[in-house]
């Protein structure tokens, strides 16, 4: 007798009716229509300033700042995009921005030139990554309470080394990455470094193994430990690129700032958080999105351009950010309850 094949069927079982498409291309098609709202959020918001301010707000001076600030809250953003994607929090990343630029801008390590002051940035901020990944991962920590220690240990230890006092930079080869001089073809250096870690991150998270674990861990942690992921090596290494990312967010702040302050990096957390969750990557993980959370810093990061010209006060702009993540938490619940 003839067999037959089955049919193939889908993972609830069923037999998907012919022209049925695939589930992943429903997936594609709501990043694109998130993608596409957010864009036309900034959009809107860019029409909105050249009507208030077109003078100031379309100088390209005005858009070269932009872009720039957006560039340290950026980096720090794409290294929490990992983390919420697996399913944590980090809450310290605003102090060890602090940390590592202070430590990084000492006299004894200025005595270093540029090398030093990046070499020390980064590897504050990547010491700090691990010891917020080894409580968590190892020491079963919840993220939350791991990360808020760190938050208070990190001020305080700033604000230790710089005895509260500003402490200025006085190496040419860094002061000179802020100057005019330095854009290439108009562009900030700080803008192509928040570039070059967001199209890498995008691949990281997109078009890597790692990647994949990241989004498993986030979805089910004990599946995708049945399925052979070290969820606890996976977690330490998030925190890491999470740190790592705040050691480059400091350099790049001590280039933007020509200094070393104990209040860098203030509310960075809640920013990165607020990006992270209007672009579209889900708080409770297993989903995140790189191109959607660089859109929520542009778009936070015009909103505070447009206010600061208009010379509204921080507590108007504050409620505006805290409206726009309640609504963009709703539209995430709405979405999920439809799925």
């Amino acid at each position: 007798m003839t067999q037959h094949a089955s049919p193939p069927r889908d993972s609830t079982g069923k037999v998907p009716s012919a022209g049925a498409p695939p589930a992943w291309r429903g997936l594609m098609a709501r990043a694109d229509v998130r993608t596409l709202s957010l864009l036309g959020v900034l959009a809107a918001l860019i029409v909105i300033g050249g009507i208030t301010k077109p003078d100031e707000f379309l100088d390209t001076r005005n858009l070269q700042l932009v872009l720039t600030q957006a560039s340290v809250i950026g980096v720090v953003t794409v290294g929490m995009t990992f983390v919420i994607t697996s399913g944590g929090i980090d809450l310290s990343v605003g102090a060890i921005v602090a940390l590592a630029s202070v430590w990084a801008t000492t006299v004894a390590t200025q005595e270093y030139g540029f090398g030093g002051i990046l070499f020390t940035a980064v590897i504050v901020g990547v010491g700090c990554g691990l010891v917020n990944g080894m409580l968590i991962a190892y020491g079963g920590m919840v993220p939350f309470i791991a990360t808020l220690a760190m938050l208070a240990s990190a001020r305080g230890l700033a604000l230790q080394i710089t005895d509260g006092k500003t402490q200025i930079v006085t190496v040419p080869s860094v002061l000179d990455l802020g100057e005019r001089d330095a854009y290439v073809l108009g562009i900030p250096p700080l803008v192509m470094v928040f570039a070059v870690v967001t199209i890498i991150g995008w691949l990281i998270l997109n078009r890597t193994t790692f990647g994949r674990r990241t989004v498993a861990v986030g979805g089910n942690a004990e599946a995708a430990r049945l399925a052979g992921i070290d969820v606890r090596r996976q977690r330490l290494y998030l925190y890491l690129l999470s740190g790592l990312c705040c050691g480059i967010a400091a350099f790049l702040l001590i280039i933007l700032s020509g200094s070393g302050q104990n209040t860098n990096g203030n509310l960075y957390e809640l920013d990165a958080i607020a990006a992270a969750i209007i672009g579209g990557t889900l708080l409770s993980g297993g989903r995140g999105t790189i191109t959607g959370s660089v859109l929520g810093v542009l778009i936070f990061t015009t909103i505070t351009n447009i206010f600061a010209l208009n010379n509204l006060q921080s507590d108007v702009q504050q409620i505006a950010k805290g409206a726009i993540i309640v609504a963009a938490v709703l539209v995430q619940r709405r979405t999920a309850s439809t799925t």
